[in-house]
């Protein structure tokens, strides 16, 4: 019997100690030293990646991108064992920046090597060049100067190229990725039951799941504070979630949800949590 394709839920830590700074091959530390509003001369430790092109604005990029299916648009996502916090993560495809490479570019050649995928960058006609791109987003300021820039991408089922047979990936040795998709419809539910099964959630991934689920309330004339309830809806354990004091139940908003066109009716905790 052939031996069954590793799983990226099989790895796990082995042992973690102090790293020397001379054997740092990805990752600097330093020191910064400067005065805050008040002329006071203050320091900040920091971490920097050691890997950034030269004349290059951003270290790599995240890719959302989108498979049109019959069904409605998919966002495609990862599963990837990250060490630094020991769970698999829920991701959008990434990479860093190659030197001469601009962000689309980078964009277009790590949707191909980690998922087999052809993608088209998206264009918007309102925008200077026609990039539909977001602008250089900073990962945890706090902690690092590391960068990135979302690139939205298009993937055509009906191209050969993408059809499930002809898809062959180029992951480098240590890299070990599982890639899905889910319908942009249910993207902040699937986090919520991701999260429930103990995968950890990308900022990126929650953030674009949070900000849909909050232009949905938005639209739908919903954002209120105030009454608190118990979901009883979905597959998760019930939970206490904040909802507008016009609204009733979650089956109730669903249903209203369905009948006005909204992407999704229940409202709840949100994703992820405070970095500061």
């Amino acid at each position: 019997m052939a031996p069954s394709a590793p799983k990226v839920s099989d790895a796990k830590i082995v042992s973690m100690e102090p790293l020397k700074g001379e054997e740092a091959k990805w990752t600097k530390l330093v020191k910064i030293t400067y005065t805050d509003p008040l002329n006071k001369t203050r320091t900040w430790e920091s971490a920097e990646r050691a890997t950034r092109p030269a004349n290059s604005e951003i270290d790599g990029v995240g890719v959302l991108a989108i498979l049109h299916k019959p069904t409605g648009p998919e966002l495609l996502l990862q599963k990837q064992f990250r060490p630094p916090i020991g769970k698999v993560c829920i991701e959008v495809p990434a990479g860093l920046c190659d030197e001469g490479e601009t962000g689309e570019e980078a964009a277009i050649r790590e949707l191909k090597e980690e998922t087999g995928y052809y993608g088209e960058v998206v264009r918007d006609p309102r925008e200077e060049g026609g990039k539909l791109g977001s602008g250089i987003m900073f990962n945890d300021p706090g902690f690092t100067n590391t960068n990135t820039r979302l690139i939205p991408v298009t993937i055509d089922p009906s191209d050969p190229r993408n059809h499930p047979h002809n898809l062959a990936t180029s992951l480098e040795e240590n890299e070990f990725i599982e890639t899905f998709s889910v319908p942009l419809k249910d993207l902040w539910l699937r986090c919520r039951e991701l999260e429930a099964e103990g995968y950890a959630i990308d900022a990126r991934v929650g953030g674009l799941a949070e900000g849909m689920r909050l232009a949905a309330m938005l639209e739908s004339g919903g954002g209120g504070v105030g009454v608190k309830y118990v979901a009883a809806k979905n597959t998760m354990p019930a939970q206490e979630v904040v909802a507008s004091p016009t609204r009733g139940t979650m089956e109730e908003d669903d249903g209203a949800a369905k009948k006005g066109g909204r992407m999704w009716g229940g409202y709840g905790p949100s994703v992820g949590g405070d970095q500061s």
